[in-house]
C-alpha cells in the first residue's frame, strides 16, 4: 500500500518557487534561514531526522508564501507550525514533525523562563511573540515540558534564533536531501522507532 506523502521533491520545489523571498520582516530569504537553520543542526552532529526537521521547520511560512494573496507580515503567520506540522504529518515520522510544531511554544518558553532570552531575539521575532500567545503562565510552561519531543523543539528553537544572518555561506539544498530522505524513510519503516533520542544534544 502507498502512503500520500510531501515527496522530497516536493518539497524542494517549494523551496525553488518561494524560498527567495524575504523571510518575514529579518534580513535574510526563507531559504538562507532554512539551510542556515540546518546548518546548525549539523554542526551541532545532531541526528540526520533533526537536520531535516531544521531545514523544514518554517515550512508553513513558505506555503503561507504560495497563498492569495501571500502572507506578508511578521505577525500575519501566528499558525505556521500547524501548518508546517499539517503539511508534513503524512510523510514524516513524529520525531521530524513534533519539534516542527512545537518550535513557536518553544519560543515562547525560553522567552519566559530564560531573562536574557528575549534579548536574544531580532526585532522581527520579538513582534510576532504577542500574536504567537506571549510569555507562558506557569501551567502553560509546565505542560510544554511535559510535550513529548519538547527537548528538541527547545533546540531546534535555538538553531532557529541564530539562523539571521545576511550573506553567510552554507551548504545547498541539494546537500540535506540526503537527510530529507532518510527521514522520510522512517515515515515508511514499520520496524523502525523514531522517538526521542537519548544521545541527542542539546
Amino acid at each position: 500500500m502507498t502512503h500520500p506523502i510531501p515527496p522530497v521533491d516536493k518539497i524542494l520545489d517549494l523551496f525553488g518557487r518561494l524560498g527567495g523571498t524575504l523571510f518575514l520582516g529579518e534580513p535574510v530569504s526563507q531559504t538562507e534561514h532554512a539551510l542556515q537553520t540546518a546548518w546548525l543542526a549539523e554542526q551541532a552532529n545532531a541526528t540526520p531526522i533533526m537536520v531535516a526537521a531544521a531545514l523544514l521547520h518554517d515550512v508553513g511560512h513558505l506555503l503561507a508564501s504560495g497563498t492569495e494573496p501571500p502572507v506578508t507580515t511578521t505577525s500575519g503567520d501566528p499558525d505556521h507550525a500547524e501548518t508546517g506540522a499539517a503539511f508534513l504529518a503524512d510523510g514524516f515520522p513524529p520525531a521530524l514533525v513534533e519539534p516542527i510544531r512545537l518550535h513557536v511554544a518553544a519560543k515562547r518558553y525560553l522567552c519566559t523562563v530564560e531573562p536574557g532570552y528575549p534579548a536574544l531575539l531580532t526585532p522581527a521575532a520579538r513582534l510576532s511573540l504577542e500574536p504567537q500567545g506571549g510569555l507562558m503562565t506557569p501551567a502553560e510552561a509546565a505542560a510544554f515540558l511535559a510535550t513529548p519531543f519538547a527537548a528538541e523543539a527547545l533546540q531546534l528553537r535555538r538553531w532557529d534564533e541564530m539562523a539571521r544572518v545576511p550573506s553567510l555561506a552554507t551548504p545547498s539544498l541539494a546537500h540535506f536531501r540526503p537527510c530529507l530522505e532518510a527521514a522520510a524513510g522512517l515515515h515508511h519503516d514499520p520496524g523502525s522507532n523514531p522517538g526521542p533520542n537519548p544521545g541527542q544534544s542539546h
